[in-house]
């Protein structure tokens, strides 16, 4: 096992991962930016060394400051958490280089699966149903139209190198395909750095449910079942929960069949998280993969019992799954997370400054993961969740009550929070029927206005 891991990541999950090293009896190095210096990963950490500024490029995402500190810390392995450097290819060819672990997959891997087109093929080819599209990245307006007229509009453009939303359009018709393209393609670029784009057959009211895996590097391959992610707002998630409803014992274990299948063909290893689509029909398809721990595998700890972050830990070590999952993967009960922004509820704007009370709930069945305390500033430079509220019950109906319970007692005072926000949609009744889809926000928001 390792001796050091040094954790290049902020936040609730670089404090999840130090929570998860100690348990091991592995010593932890920090590190952190100038805007972070009185975090509480920095104080748990058994080290911690200051990579730069407070934005992000000059610090979490400056590779030669974080390997520089894992160098002078003598470490075994880096872990990245999420986001950030975790699915950059380039930094993990960097660790290898280096003689440092990267608790994640092998970076040719990580590259082939997040170049999103190429992800699209890998899957085709090991049977993984995946949605009418282009065959590959779409060269030019003309290309473009072609397509559209195989596939059948509405269509969707995205971003090959894409992620939160950016560089995707929707496109109805044929008249408006070619700005649209030109709009997507220049998004793409100012974000990504890379204008290339795919298409997709457009589904109205999908719902989005994605399978979290491990897999060693020994060539064993686990899924731990699905979570439910459809409660999002401009292609951010809100609120998952796990398992879904829509997916039926007999569904569950036939995608854990084809995706195991589909990631022993690719020589994956560590957790992941593959990403479908399900149409109004219950037909689901593959839209991308996730070479990374995700925000939301609480859920899956929840009610697996598997803790996720040190099986990252121990596959990257070297052991076998077997060693590491001992018995059938069950899935017992509900669990249902509610990512607690500081943004307004209403007008969803950030909302940096300090916390003058913080109070979490507890009891049976409750988990906050959080990095904030009172007293505690929240920065103005780096994403706005500031906390993780979990839930578990012997169904959802239990989980969804234990919510709402715990939701009253969470208290942020001094920035405003998405917690009365969450109180809402944990009141309405589409929600709580379980018969909702990836447009449920803008119906609920809708409806909030006529109120």
């Amino acid at each position: 096992m390792f001796r050091k891991v040094l954790i290049a990541n902020r936040g609730e999950i670089a404090l999840r991962v130090i929570s998860a090293c100690k348990e091991m009896g592995i010593r932890t190095v920090a590190v952190y930016s100038e805007a972070d210096r009185n975090s509480l990963h920095v104080k748990f950490a058994d080290e911690a060394i200051c990579i730069g500024p407070p934005r992000s490029a000059e610090s979490y995402l400056n590779v030669p400051a974080v390997i520089s500190a894992a160098e002078i810390a003598d470490v075994d392995a880096i872990h990245p958490g999420y986001g950030l450097l975790s699915e950059n290819a380039n930094f993990a060819e960097v660790c290898r280089a280096s003689n440092i672990k990267f608790i994640g997959p092998p970076p040719e891997v990580t590259r082939m699966m997040g170049e999103k087109s190429t992800a699209r093929q890998t899957m085709k080819k090991a049977k993984v149903p995946i949605l009418p599209g282009s065959d590959g990245i779409i060269a030019s307006e003309g290309e473009a139209l072609e397509w559209a007229k195989s596939v059948g509009y509405p269509v969707i453009l995205k971003a090959v190198a894409g992620g939160g939303g950016r560089g995707m359009r929707i496109c109805r018709n044929a008249a408006e395909l070619p700005g649209l393209y030109n709009q997507a393609s220049t998004e793409a670029a100012a974000a990504f750095g890379n204008g290339d784009l795919y298409m997709e057959k457009f589904i109205e009211r999908p719902r989005h449910i994605e399978f979290q895996v491990l897999a060693d590097e020994h060539g064993n391959v686990m899924s731990l079942g699905e979570r439910e992610c459809s409660i999002q707002r401009r292609h951010q998630k809100l609120i998952e929960e796990a398992p879904s409803l829509q997916i039926t014992p007999k569904l569950r274990e036939e995608l854990g069949k084809t995706i195991k299948k589909s990631l022993e063909n690719i020589g994956y290893w560590n957790a992941g998280t593959i990403e479908f689509l399900m149409d109004e029909d219950g037909k689901i398809y593959f839209i991308e993969m996730n070479t990374r721990i995700q925000v939301e595998h609480c859920v899956t700890e929840m009610v697996t019992g598997i803790d996720l972050v040190k099986a990252q830990l121990r596959i990257a070590a070297g052991e076998k799954l077997n060693s590491i999952v001992t018995s059938p993967v069950e899935i017992r009960g509900h669990a249902i997370e509610c990512r607690i922004n500081a943004e307004h509820p209403e007008k969803f704007t950030p909302s940096a400054g300090k916390i003058t009370a913080f109070n979490v709930p507890g009891g049976n069945g409750v988990r906050v993961d959080t990095a904030q305390y009172s007293e505690g500033i929240v920065p103005p430079y780096y994403d706005s969740m500031i906390a993780k509220l979990i839930c578990h019950g012997k169904d959802r109906e239990e989980a969804m009550n234990r919510m709402q319970r715990a939701l009253s007692q969470f208290v942020v005072q001094g920035i405003h929070t998405t917690i009365p926000l969450h109180q809402k949609i944990f009141a309405d009744e589409e929600f709580r029927s379980g018969k909702f889809d990836t447009k449920f926000m803008e119906r609920f928001l809708e409806r909030q206005k006529e109120a």
